[in-house]
């Protein structure tokens, strides 16, 4: 299945099918995930209103951690097997990536100002994750850095690799050290510590943001294929 889907002609073929399905289900689960998170939800009994906040930070902050694994799998992947597609996912999905870190940080400070009294402090979590967000613009400049596209490539490919060791930091920075972030409260070997009417929006907040990352990802490496397509027969008339 992994080289099936290989060939850009296949995987346009998918991608065809694959797309409309994906954006009506971003739309159904971020707008369903919003409605019970902002309106049906209730206010928690020590943060209040605020405690909404989290219907976006906590989501945001997965998907950066999960689309910096598959950007480093991709790496892997373009490196090892040369595959086709690899490079143009990781370079479609690394600016989705940013952007998911940088609203994980963003909506982050916004809550820590009402709870903790400041926007930010240098703790072992807020600092891998701004790690994280500065792996991301690095894989992004390197990308684009040279002039030989397959050297800008595996130049971005191996950051990508070496940058992965943050993600277990990140996910074990509250374990391993003394923080103010709070430890994890929904994937526990005991069950969620949240009560079913907050894991609702929770989980449908994360479910839109992931439909709404393949949805967008799935566009993004379109127009890269087709962009090169475009490229390649302005080249072959050129040289006709």
């Amino acid at each position: 299945m992994f080289h099936r889907f290989a060939n850009p002609a296949r995987f346009m073929a998918l991608a065809n099918i694959l797309s409309p399905w994906l954006t009506v289900a971003a739309t159904g689960l971020l707008v369903a995930g919003l409605y019970f998170g902002l309106l049906a939800s209730p206010p928690d009994y020590q943060q209040g209103e605020t405690v909404r906040i989290m219907y976006v930070h906590v989501p945001a902050a997965w998907m950066a951690l999960f689309v910096y694994v598959a950007l480093a799998g991709a790496g892997g992947a373009f490196l090892i097997w040369r595959h086709p597609l690899a490079d143009v996912f990781a370079q479609a999905a690394a600016p989705l990536g940013a952007g998911f870190t940088a609203a994980a940080l963003i909506t982050g400070s916004l809550w820590g100002k009402p709870m903790w009294g400041t926007w930010w402090v240098w703790d072992a979590r807020l600092t891998s994750m701004l790690i994280l967000f500065l792996l991301y613009l690095g894989y992004i400049a390197l990308a684009n850095a040279f002039d030989n596209r397959e050297r800008g490539a595996r130049a971005a490919a191996l950051l990508a690799l070496v940058g992965v060791i943050n993600v277990p930091i990140i996910k074990f920075s509250v374990d391993w050290w003394n923080t103010l972030h709070q430890p994890a409260s929904v994937l526990k070997i005991d069950g969620p510590a949240i009560d079913p009417s907050m894991l609702l929006p929770l989980f449908l907040m994360a479910g839109g943001m992931k439909a709404y990352f393949l949805a967008v990802v799935i566009l993004r490496m379109r127009a890269r294929l087709l962009a090169r397509r475009v490229r390649a027969l302005r080249l072959a008339a050129v040289g006709g």
